[in-house]
């Protein structure tokens, strides 16, 4: 690290790197938390669904902050380069502020802004601070499957300067105002981005004058070659060979097949997903930096969870797909449901991940996030899109129970009834654990949920249905049976599809029946008392108790 006193580069021991490690960890926390603490919408402030992270003077990730969700870190971890690519150093000043929403190059939808800030200190340009927000809304067809084209989908914000030497775009900032349903906590949303990122730079120059440093290259590149080493490592404990895997989901018209080939070389992880299903004309397609981001998110989960996810732990990782499949869509292909596929892409990975570390590996959960779309006018005549997030059951352990209404692979949380309550029309009726969802075996998989709403209005209203598991329940693993499938219904007695933009009366109730966990290993050895424990807190019912696992 280069110092006020010395022009040479340092090498820092252990202990040094641990200190100022920690010390970026605490700055991109407190960047995450001033993000959730002056956001304006239940998508930041409850749900978490953001990252925040530090990059060094040539876009390469350096820390992020805990909080946050895989596809916003890892997708922003490889997309801030685009940012660069565009605005050279040569064309940043201080108080520039960047923005954009590349569905192919950055988080996979339009819904999700990234902001970069860039970082000087005394007149140098040391480094970045970025993160990728899901917005409320960004106009066209709304936060749904339906499009059959990006252009349907909302508005694109090409790269371009958010701020320019502190001074506000405000032609952009209209443009965006005049599309969206809720451009009042959108720009809001947008603004806390900005925010939060000057918060981060002032704790980041408050540590290169504590620790007399000028620049964060030389502490980054020790960082990123430790941490790529201890990943490569890791890998080496895989022993090598070509391990494969395929699922099905419920796809939009016809059901999408995902198919992946993993290779463990050495200290190389490679996986393709020749094989996997041809794009689809509706928005559940996935851009390939989505798909490696939650592909290298569940390698990192399964193999070297502590190891620090940056720059450094991505190199050893190759994720391919065929160029226009469902895993790797090219523009114009819609991708505003990206999430509900490419939350499968890591299941399948760590599926065959299995044979090669079989007490490693969970069972399929519900996998998809169920996000919750639903906008018309209130009671008021007011115009409203409100958006929650709510997760089924995990797969089961290899030494445990799954965990119920539990998401994975996204670390998205879902949002207080109190909360979905007054910040919106929507009416929960009902909230509880799904009886008898979780599947069974030695380890029994996570439950699901039950949710039944309705909307306070006089006027027709708009759902959405961006879900799965309907038609393939998620399988269990070494003998485990698999959870129960999902169910949406209208007003208790007709079933609806999985991906369809719907229109409700004002009277009308949808019950949405959260898919449960895949359980682990044969249910004839469950231990009985847990059994027993399960029927008494009414997680499994007594006939299912009988039958399945024989305990009476």
């Amino acid at each position: 690290m280069i110092t006020k006193t010395e022009s040479s580069r340092n090498m820092f021991d252990p202990v040094q790197v641990e200190v100022m490690w920690n010390r970026l960890i605490t700055n991109l926390e407190e960047q995450a938390k001033t993000l959730i603490r002056t956001s304006f919408s239940n998508i930041l402030s409850d749900a978490g669904d953001l990252s925040a992270g530090l990059f060094d003077s040539h876009g390469n990730m350096i820390a992020q902050a805990n909080t946050g969700t895989p596809g916003h870190i890892n997708t922003m971890a490889l997309g801030v380069k685009h940012f660069l690519e565009e605005f050279p150093s040569e064309r940043l000043k201080h108080g520039d502020v960047l923005i954009g929403n590349n569905p192919y190059e950055i988080s996979g939808h339009l819904l999700d802004v990234t902001i970069v800030t860039p970082a000087f200190y005394d007149a140098n340009l040391i480094g970045y601070f970025a993160s990728t927000c899901h917005v409320t809304d960004i106009g066209g067809r709304g936060y749904n499957p339906e499009g059959e084209s990006i252009h349907e989908e909302g508005l694109h914000i090409p790269y371009m300067k958010y701020y320019q030497a502190g001074q506000l775009n405000e032609s952009l900032q209209l443009i965006i105002e005049a599309n969206v349903r809720a451009p009042y906590e959108v720009l809001g949303d947008l603004r806390a981005q900005v925010v939060a990122q000057e918060v981060a730079i002032r704790r980041l120059l408050e540590m290169l004058e504590e620790f007399d440093l000028t620049e964060i290259d030389t502490l980054g590149h020790e960082i990123i070659q430790r941490s790529e080493k201890a990943m490569r490592k890791a890998i080496t404990g895989i022993p090598d060979g070509t391990y494969e895997n395929e699922i099905y989901t419920d796809g939009v018209s016809e059901p999408i097949k995902i198919k992946c080939s993993v290779s463990i070389q050495g200290d190389e992880f490679a996986v393709d997903f020749s094989g996997s299903s041809p794009a689809s004309s509706k928005g559940v397609n996935v851009s390939l930096y989505y798909t490696l981001a939650y592909v290298t998110y569940a390698i990192k989960a399964a193999i070297a969870p502590d190891i620090p996810n940056n720059e450094g732990s991505f190199r050893p990782v190759r994720v391919d797909a065929p160029e226009g499949c469902v895993l790797n869509a090219s523009y114009p292909m819609p991708t505003a449901a990206r999430h509900i596929i490419g939350h499968f892409a890591p299941v399948c990975v760590l599926g065959a991940l299995y044979h090669a570390m079989p007490d490693a590996t969970i069972a399929e959960g519900s996998t998809s996030i169920w996000s919750v779309q639903v906008y018309g006018k209130d009671l008021q005549d007011e115009s409203f899109s409100y958006v929650t997030f709510s997760t089924g059951g995990m797969g089961a352990r290899p030494t445990k129970d799954g965990l119920s209404a539990t998401g994975f692979p996204s670390g998205v949380r879902g949002t207080p009834v109190e909360i979905i309550e007054s910040n919106s029309p929507l009416v929960i009726f009902q909230k509880e654990l799904r009886p008898d969802s979780g599947g069974s075996g030695k380890y029994r998989g996570g439950l699901g949920q039950i949710i039944r709403f309705g909307v306070r209005t006089h006027q027709p209203w708009h759902f959405p249905t961006m879900f799965d598991c309907m038609n393939y329940p998620p399988r269990g693993l070494a003998g485990g049976k698999p959870g129960a499938k999902a169910e949406v219904l209208l007003n208790d007695k007709t079933y609806l599809g999985s991906k369809r933009l719907y229109t409700f009366d004002p009277e009308d109730v949808v019950t949405l029946k959260l898919p449960g966990g895949g359980g682990y290993g044969n249910p004839e050895q469950r231990d009985p008392d847990k059994v027993k424990f399960d029927v008494m807190n009414g997680y499994i019912s007594k006939e299912i108790a009988e039958a399945v696992y024989e305990v009476h």
